[in-house]
């Protein structure tokens, strides 16, 4: 048992924010298996081949994925001293591999810099103090409903990666965007295997049972393991192979047969061009580019950070989060790492949550987290072991928990009630944190000026809604620009 009066309590401020030792590492152990599906996804989203035919290769992106997550998940718990894990951002990464990487002319190393320079002039931005007076200029309804949409998305989140709720393709003509199951119907063992851990998560939370996210996390995988091994279930998709729509989600639970242990290739780090882009691109191309990456790391970080605080009741009673300059600056150091290691952009991370939900408040579970991504490296055939679908409640309950703070939002003035609505509604349908804020921030000055209460608008509030209509308005920019 850790003492209170000890080195490691006095530094992570444990007892002082109501934990202890043992949700901390809980808090660790939680947060790594929800997010560690992506050094498995990762390497399959940069897959592709840049302009010269060149591929990353799976096996160097996963180990640099890990390795990056790591160190900044360690630099977050350790020097900010918060439990906000950070991983390759998937908004991101798939922005870079489907929209920047079919530029003709750009190489790999082309398109992290963009990123490394997206990166840097984010960490500017934080010194300069400009990113912590946008977030103390946000009103508190509206950094509310950034928690309550958070709540949502993680819960769709869930929900969709476990196969309960599910895309409907457009071949369907059909104006329903999500259907239950398959066609309508639940099917498939790894549906059940969410069922199954989301009712036992719930039970145990419910019951208060120590560590009983983590138990429904590890309950679910073992269940998952068994019914693979009897059943042999197979992935959902599979290259060469027509889809499974009883299959598991991406990561198939069966313990690898060859060696669990390998030497990480490295190579990838430093792999990078910073001004590349902008001679095959033009000067105009490639700020907007590197302008599209800054404002979606920028306000996905500061939207999940915001969700997060307030669930862990990590804020003062202005809701601003103390010390926030530190997490900042370890936030923007994660563009500038995930693009110098070729893996795009770090961000902090929604599934954080799982972690908080356990208990975790101090920086100690980020220690513990992102010890397990460097091991990772050298065991990354187990990480294949835990399914989307035996993480997936978790997130789901996690959910639960976030949007239960919806009360905090003040309904009757509709000044900020109708910015907030859309802010928690548009983060998940459009599966970004960034849209959601942008155009709750836009509504919010829109409607203060309606109501002649322009003035009460603070300057940056105006200052980020122009930047967002830019954001929203790029495709038009562009088509004028004829780029």
């Amino acid at each position: 048992m850790l003492k209170t009066d000890s080195a490691l309590d006095r530094y992570f401020s444990i007892t002082e924010r109501g934990s202890t030792f043992s949700r901390e590492v809980r808090g660790g152990l939680a947060t790594f298996f929800a997010m560690s599906y992506i050094v498995v996804l990762n390497p399959l989203i940069l897959a592709g081949a840049d302009a010269a035919g060149t591929e990353l290769g799976r096996p160097r992106v996963a180990a640099v994925t890990a390795l990056v997550a790591g160190i900044l998940t360690i630099a977050m718990g350790a020097w900010a001293k918060y439990p906000f894990a950070l991983a390759t951002g998937l908004g991101v990464n798939a922005f870079v591999a489907i929209t920047v990487a079919t530029n003709p002319g750009l190489t790999w190393p082309d398109i992290m810099g963009l990123v490394v320079l997206a990166g840097l002039t984010m960490f500017v931005l934080v010194l300069t103090g400009f990113r912590t007076a946008v977030f103390n200029a946000v009103p508190e309804s509206l950094k509310t409903a950034i928690v309550v949409g958070i709540g949502l998305f993680i819960a769709l989140i869930g929900l969709v990666n476990s196969g309960f709720v599910r895309r409907i393709p457009d071949t369907a003509n059909t104006t329903v965007p999500v259907g239950l199951g398959f066609g309508g119907v639940l099917i498939g063992w790894p549906t059940l295997v969410f069922v199954f851990g989301l009712v036992l998560t719930m039970a145990l939370v419910v019951r208060k049972v120590r560590g009983g996210i983590l138990i429904g996390v590890l309950g679910a995988t073992a269940l998952a393991v068994i019914l693979e091994a009897v059943f042999d279930v197979g992935p959902g998709v599979a290259p060469g192979q027509d889809p499974n729509p009883a299959g598991w989600s991406l990561v198939v639970p069966e313990l690898p047969a060859g060696t669990w242990v390998g030497v990480p290739d490295l190579t990838l780090v430093g792999n990078v061009n910073l001004f590349g882009a902008f001679g095959h691109l033009g000067a105009t191309a490639a700020l907007l580019l590197t302008f599209t990456i800054l404002l979606s790391i920028f306000f996905d970080a500061m939207g999940t950070m915001v969700g997060l605080a307030n669930e862990a009741n990590l804020v003062d009673a202005k809701g601003n989060i103390p010390g926030v300059d530190r997490v900042l600056v370890v936030d923007a150091l994660g563009a500038v790492a995930g693009g110098a290691g070729s893996v795009s952009s770090n961000q902090i991370y929604v599934e954080s949550g799982a972690g908080i939900g356990e208990g975790a408040r101090t920086g100690l579970a980020n220690v513990v987290t992102g010890t397990l991504f460097l091991l990772a490296m050298f065991f990354t055939p187990l990480i294949s072991l835990v399914p989307f679908e035996a993480v997936a409640p978790a997130l789901v309950v996690v959910g639960f928990m976030m949007v239960a703070q919806i009360g905090r939002i003040d309904f009757d003035d509709w000044g900020v009630a109708i910015p907030a609505f859309l802010t928690f509604t548009l983060v998940p349908f459009t599966y970004s944190i960034a849209n959601g804020i942008g155009a709750g921030f836009i509504a919010f000055v829109l409607i203060r000026s309606v109501q002649g209460r322009g003035r009460e608008v603070h300057p940056l509030m105006w200052v980020v809604a122009v930047a967002f209509v830019v954001f929203f308005g790029l495709g038009p920019i562009e088509e004028l620009l004829g780029i």
